[in-house]
């Protein structure tokens, strides 16, 4: 099986990394940073560089770049991929890519399937990819509504061979509610939480709490922009629900109300123990 990887940074940098460590597969790879090409050529992560002349031998396509640049250059290219080929992108938002892929690939003899790699870290670029990023972590899989049965399973079975430990299928809208609760609303919470004035004061002070809650904060703000602002509406709704939360912890400080704190402690502590059960 030949794959493309477009964008070689942290996921599209692991994934080349991934496929090579768990197959034989031939793995492609393109980036606008020639650094990171040769980096990923020098440990053997790609055979050689995605082109326009073997893009159309690819069996399967990973866009790893931005949402809007995914989107321009999957339809750059609708002419040239393989013909039952699939072509996946990799980014944190879906509904922003797939309501302008899907109808694109309606006319194309590729497939198209809005993706999402679970894993990550706070670090950026190809010097920080990993073969077993993606160890015990899900791939999530948004099929275009029509997709036949005979395709989904293959997608599948493609990621769970070069090293995902599962495969979850949802929609754009679904994906987008859900990440941002647990992923873009804990980069906003983690970015607030560093600002307090006490931050630079905090050597000699802080244990597992605060790295746990600082770890994402160190982020690339150019991609976080973007996506935040691409699941607006949804990541807007959960921010809210965190002001409203945090007003009734303040509330009961300010007011001293002993009984209401411990009310509020015990039931996140009780969700808490119910959400790892």
């Amino acid at each position: 099986m030949i794959f493309g990887i477009v964008g070689l940074g942290l996921i599209g940098g692991s994934l080349a990394r991934s496929i090579k460590f768990h197959s034989g597969h031939t793995v492609y790879g393109a980036d606008i940073n020639q650094t990171a090409l040769l980096q990923a050529r020098m440990v053997n992560a790609v055979d050689g560089e995605l082109t326009e002349e073997n893009l159309g031998d690819c069996d399967v396509t990973l866009i790893a770049l931005y949402p809007q640049a995914s989107v321009d250059w999957a339809l750059a290219h609708l002419d040239v991929f393989k013909p039952g080929s699939l072509v996946i992108d990799c980014c944190g938002v879906k509904r922003y890519v797939c309501d302008r892929l899907y109808p694109a690939f309606q006319g194309s003899q590729a497939v198209f399937m809005g993706g999402h790699p679970m894993a990550g870290r706070e670090r950026s670029g190809f010097s920080y990819a990993q073969d077993d990023l993606f160890e015990n972590a899900s791939m999530i899989l948004a099929p275009a509504p029509g997709t036949d049965v005979e395709t989904v399973r293959r997608a599948k079975e493609i990621f769970l061979s070069i090293g995902f430990g599962r495969v979850r299928f949802t929609t754009p809208k679904e994906h987008d509610e859900m990440i941002a609760f647990t992923s873009q609303l804990a980069h906003v919470v983690s970015s607030a939480y560093v600002k307090t004035p006490l931050a630079p004061k905090h050597k000699g002070f802080s244990a597992g709490s605060f790295k746990d809650m600082t770890r994402v904060a160190r982020l690339n703000e150019n991609m976080w922009t973007e996506l935040f602002l691409e699941n607006d509406d949804v990541l807007l709704a959960e921010t809210q629900h965190l002001i409203d939360r945090l007003t009734e912890y303040r509330d009961a400080l300010k007011d001293r109300d002993e009984e209401k704190l411990r009310r509020l402690l015990k039931e996140g502590r009780e969700i808490k123990e119910a959400l790892e059960d």
